[in-house]
C-alpha cells in the first residue's frame, strides 16, 4: 500500500533511466545531423569570388587622321577559367610620356604603364557591341587640338582594363605607345563626276591642321567602296561622317561597303577608269604627309556616292559612201550604203536616215538597229536625189549625232546620155 501511494516502484525507476539517456543521445545525434546536412545541402548558395576577366594582351594603337584607333580582343573568360556571361565593360586609360623615356625601353621589354593612369573613357557593357565585331574591339580616340599642341614631342601611352563586376577589374593590359602628329584637316569639297572614260574626282588640297599650317602634301590616296545591287548611294553616304570617329549612337558602314584603296596620286585630281557603268560607288580621298620619315594619312574626306550611268553617245560614224546600182533583171535600181565601222566597243548598231533636203535629218529607213555598217535602199524614185546620213547607237540606247550627210547620184546622173 505504501508503495502505491508514495515513490514509484523500483522496477519503474530502473526501466525509465536508460530511456531518458537514450532520448538525450538521440536528440544530439539528430541535431548534429541537421547541422552537418545543412552545410552540405546542394540547394544552399556557396559564396564565390567576383568574376575577374583575363587581362587584354594584344592592345594596339594606330593614328588615323587626328584620331588614335585602338584595337584589341575582348576577353571571354575569367582568370579562373569560367566563361563570362556577357561582355565586360571596358576602361581605357591614356597618358602622355616624354619621348626619350619611352623610346629608351629595350625592344624585348613592354613599354612602361604609368603608375597613375588617367581614365579616358568607360564603355558600359551594354554599349560594347557598338565597338566590337566578332570579339574584336575597335575604338577611335579623337585627339583634341590641346592634346596635339601641349604634347608636340611626347608619346601617347594607352592601357585597357575590363570589368565584369563592380568589386574588381581585370589586370592591366599591355601598353600601346605611339608618337602623335597633327594630321591635315579632312578634304571637304571632294566631287565626283561620271564621264565616258570613268569617274572624275576633283578636290582642293587642305591648308591647315588643328594646330596650324599643314605640311606639304606628299600624296593623295583614293579610296572606293562598291555598293551591293540593292543599296542606294544616298543611303551609303549617310552611313559615315567625314573625319568623325564612330560614337556609341553612330551607324557603322556595313562590311560590304568598307573603303578600299585603289590609287595614289600627287595631284588633286584623279580619273577612275575602272568604274563600270551601272554600278554604284562611294569615294573618299585622304591626304598624306611625312613626319620624321613616317607617313600619316588625314581622316576621310567628305564621302561622294554616285551611280555611274552611261549617258554619253558614241561618236558619229564616218566614211559614208553611197553607190547607185541600176536595175538588173528582177532587181530594181537602188542605192548601196557603206561606212567605216565604229571603233567604240559599246556600239550596238546603226541607224540610216534619208532626206530630200540638204541639212534635214529626214526619215529613218531601218526598223531595227543595223548590226553591220551597210544598208541597201530599195525604195528610190528615178531621177530623185537623196541625202543620206548614219548614226551609231550604244548598248545603253544613246544615239550619236548624225555623221556628215552624203548626197546620192540620180539615175540620170549615173547613166548619162552619150
Amino acid at each position: 500500500m505504501k508503495n502505491r501511494q508514495g515513490a514509484p516502484a523500483p522496477w519503474l525507476l530502473q526501466a525509465s533511466q536508460p530511456t531518458l539517456r537514450q532520448f538525450h543521445r538521440l536528440f544530439f545525434i539528430l541535431a548534429a545531423t541537421v547541422l552537418l546536412g545543412g552545410c552540405a545541402s546542394p540547394g544552399e548558395p556557396i559564396e564565390r569570388k567576383p568574376p575577374v576577366p583575363l587581362a587584354v594582351t594584344d592592345l594596339a594603337a594606330v593614328q588615323s587622321g587626328n584620331s588614335v584607333v585602338l584595337t584589341f580582343t575582348l576577353p571571354q573568360q575569367t582568370v579562373d577559367g569560367r566563361p563570362l556571361d556577357q561582355s565586360p565593360s571596358i576602361e581605357i586609360y591614356r597618358d602622355f610620356e616624354s619621348a626619350p623615356a619611352v623610346t629608351a625601353t629595350p625592344a624585348h621589354e613592354q613599354p612602361p604603364v604609368p603608375s597613375h593612369p588617367s581614365l579616358l573613357v568607360t564603355i558600359p557593357s551594354a554599349l560594347v557591341d557598338r565597338y566590337a565585331d566578332q570579339g574584336r574591339v575597335r575604338y577611335p580616340d579623337t585627339l583634341k587640338a590641346d592634346d596635339l599642341a601641349q604634347h608636340p614631342d611626347s608619346l601617347a601611352v594607352y592601357m585597357v582594363r575590363t570589368r565584369a563586376s563592380t568589386k574588381k577589374e581585370s589586370a592591366d593590359s599591355n601598353s600601346a605607345v605611339l608618337r602623335i602628329y597633327p594630321a591635315p584637316d579632312p578634304i571637304v569639297d571632294l566631287q565626283a563626276t561620271g564621264t565616258s572614260s570613268g569617274v572624275q574626282l576633283n578636290w582642293t588640297p587642305p591648308q591647315t591642321t588643328p594646330v596650324g599650317s599643314a605640311p606639304p602634301i606628299f600624296a593623295y590616296r583614293i579610296y572606293r567602296a562598291v555598293s551591293p545591287p540593292n543599296a542606294a548611294p544616298s543611303d551609303m553616304a549617310a552611313t559615315r561622317k567625314s573625319g568623325t570617329p564612330q560614337q556609341p549612337n553612330a551607324v557603322n558602314i556595313p562590311p560590304a561597303l568598307h573603303l578600299t584603296k585603289i590609287a595614289e596620286t600627287e595631284l588633286p585630281t584623279y580619273l577612275d577608269t575602272q568604274a563600270q557603268f551601272g554600278d554604284a560607288y562611294v569615294y573618299s580621298v585622304r591626304s598624306v604627309v611625312r613626319y620624321s620619315g613616317e607617313t600619316l594619312e588625314s581622316a576621310d574626306s567628305n564621302l561622294v556616292a554616285l551611280v555611274v550611268r552611261d549617258t554619253f553617245p558614241p561618236s558619229p560614224p564616218q566614211g559614208l559612201i553611197v553607190v547607185f546600182v541600176p536595175a538588173q533583171g528582177d532587181v530594181a535600181a537602188h542605192f548601196d550604203l557603206s561606212w567605216a565601222i565604229s571603233s567604240e566597243t559599246d556600239v550596238a548598231g546603226y541607224n540610216v536616215y534619208r532626206s530630200e533636203q540638204v541639212g534635214v535629218l529626214g526619215t529613218r529607213l531601218n526598223t531595227e538597229l543595223l548590226p553591220t555598217p551597210a544598208f541597201r535602199d530599195m525604195n528610190v524614185q528615178s531621177g530623185q536625189r537623196y541625202f543620206y546620213s548614219v548614226t551609231a547607237v550604244d548598248r545603253s540606247g544613246n544615239e550619236s549625232p548624225a555623221g556628215p550627210a552624203v548626197p546620192s547620184a540620180t539615175q540620170a546622173e549615173s547613166n548619162p546620155t552619150p
